[in-house]
């Protein structure tokens, strides 16, 4: 794929890129809207306190992390399509309670709730993988990803300008919060009608199993296992914090606690539900897939999107400390780290893509983040800002192009279960935000980045072990195992079927589901009469009574 092919929006597969980068940059913009209105906020409530803000930021990442577990079984089950437009229009309604709420209270739950649309970043991901071929997949899912993670920047450059200007007063602030989720809300009715879940009926593939992600051998089940604990259980260490700066009293931590232990024992306990019968049953060979490439890619999602989270929290005021500058100066200096996310990201797509090696270009691109961290450590006020400039560009290129680089991975490991696989990868660059920034309360930001660089390290250690070149990586389609074209021809059996009886029936609406080990058929009449016609075709004697 050219990046002169990104202009022919006559081609579907492109119209579709653009269409869904455009709904996650509208995601992006609404969750992170918040952060540019503070000081608005607080001249506008005298019942708010920054402290109350700084919670609300806490609450604003709370979720995304469940959610996009959610939203991964989601997506393999319904689709993108329908999961994207529902999450849009959803996810509007917090925002309002949040631009119209008068209490601390109100605020805060509409946050946490708001928080889940970050999940918004896997859907876009699972939609861009059945629009795009193997060979193209990094370039598309990068370019993606990239403008839609800009919608967090052009929060920060614009809706203070909506507040200030085109609303003004007071609540000018309100008013502009609540603009953007309508446009969240009608781009999501929108994009229910423009697009499809790829060219083709058959390009969404369900996996047999929704509730947990399907696994090849019983190590990889054990793998799975201990993969899923952190991506809730990190929730504890919110909660910590939050009982840290006395927010909430020891009962009502302990409470979450608890919750956190129920969750995190329920997903294993499906985890290994799902997959028990599966592999006592025996899974084919052209079926396997390495959850171990899975587990190793986690680890660079934690490694570099977790670290693109935390630093951006930090490198504003770590210049302005450093190097005496200004607010407003370190603040442009310090965003240079996101806006290298514009042509970083769909970079590290394309020379994914390019390169011939996904698996080696994972490694340069992971090995690049640890040097690059490990000179930000070394950096002082010694250093030439001009330098220390460049070695943060120079850094931030080899992270988000690392973020390009393991989503063009992701989409040739199992095509059934892409979006559990995206929506598990997704969830652990959360968990690796929330960690780095739980370890910079707790060091200098010289140790900061060296911790981050030695996890760095630790996950290009992991893919040199784990990630395996996955199958048909840069072919015309993806690799398909013979439980697939299985799933596949049991699919149009069902609808050919539901076909068959809806005209036994008279046209009425008929529907087959799965209900345990066989099928539960629904119809709907419009009336006794309809009903009665039906059991006349079927041969039935008896009627029922008028």
């Amino acid at each position: 794929m050219q990046v002169s092919n990104l202009f022919r929006v006559r081609n579907k597969e492109i119209r579709a890129l653009h269409l869904t980068w455009i709904a996650f940059f509208i995601c992006f913009y609404v969750w992170f809207n918040m952060a540019p209105l503070a000081s608005s906020m607080l001249a506008s409530a005298d019942w708010l306190t920054r402290d109350d803000l700084r919670l609300f930021a806490i609450a604003n990442v709370a979720l995304t992390i469940p959610a996009r577990i959610l939203v991964g079984m989601a997506l393999d089950r319904w689709g993108p399509r329908r999961v994207f437009s529902v999450l849009m229009v959803a996810m509007s309604i917090p925002t309002f309670v949040f631009a119209l709420g008068d209490t601390r209270e109100q605020l805060f739950v509409a946050r946490l709730v708001l928080s889940s649309v970050g999940a918004s970043f896997v859907v876009g991901i699972h939609m861009t993988a059945l629009w795009f071929k193997p060979r193209d997949i990094g370039f598309a899912e990068g370019f993606y990803a990239g403008w839609g993670n800009f919608g967090s920047a052009a929060a920060a450059m614009t809706i203070p300008t909506v507040a200030l200007l085109v609303y003004g007063g007071p609540d000018g602030w309100r008013w502009a919060i609540a603009t953007s989720g309508a446009i969240m809300a009608l781009y999501g009715v929108f994009y229910w009608f423009a697009i499809t879940d790829g060219p083709s009926r058959d390009s969404h593939k369900k996996p047999r199993k929704a509730s947990a992600l399907e696994v090849s051998s019983w190590r990889d089940l054990v793998l799975l296992c201990i993969f899923t604990v952190p991506m809730v259980g990190i929730l504890s260490i919110l909660v910590y914090r939050l009982q840290l700066m006395g927010y909430v009293d020891d009962l009502t931590a302990a409470i979450c606690y608890g919750a956190i232990a129920v969750i995190v024992t329920y997903q294993v306990w499906l985890a290994i539900k799902v997959n028990v019968p599966i592999l006592k049953q025996g899974v084919p060979a052209d079926d396997r897939y390495p959850f171990s490439s899975v587990a190793a890619l986690n680890l660079t999602y934690f490694a570099n999107f977790g670290a693109e989270l935390a630093v951006v929290s930090m490198l504003p005021m770590f210049f302005q400390e450093t190097w005496g500058l200004s607010a407003v100066a370190a603040g442009m200096i310090a965003s240079t780290f996101a806006f290298v996310n514009l042509f970083a990201r769909p970079m590290g797509g394309l020379v994914s893509d390019r390169m011939g090696n996904r698996r080696f270009v994972m490694l340069a691109y992971m090995f690049g983040i640890g040097v690059g961290f490990v000179l930000m450590g070394l950096m002082d006020s010694q250093w030439p800002l001009v330098i220390a400039v460049a070695v943060t560009i120079g850094c931030s290129f080899f992270v988000q192009g690392a973020e390009g680089a393991t989503f063009g991975i992701i989409p040739s490991i199992k095509r059934r279960v892409t979006g559990q696989i995206a929506g598990m990868a997704g969830a652990y660059g959360n968990v690796g935000a929330v960690f780095y920034l739980f370890i910079y309360m707790l060091v200098d930001p010289s140790t900061f980045f060296f911790i981050i660089a030695a996890g760095a390290f630790l996950s290009w250690l992991a893919c040199l072990i784990w990630l395996q070149e996955p199958e048909g990586g840069f072919g015309d389609e993806y690799v398909l195992s013979s439980v697939d074209h299985a799933i596949a021809a049991e699919a149009r059996q069902k609808r050919e079927a539901e076909a068959a009886l809806a005209g036994l029936f008279g046209g009425s609406n008929v529907a087959l589901a799965d209900r345990g080990q066989g099928l539960t058929l629904t119809a709907n009449f419009t009336s006794l009469d309809e009903l009665r016609g039906a059991i006349d075709r079927l041969g039935g004697k008896s009627r029922p009574a008028s």
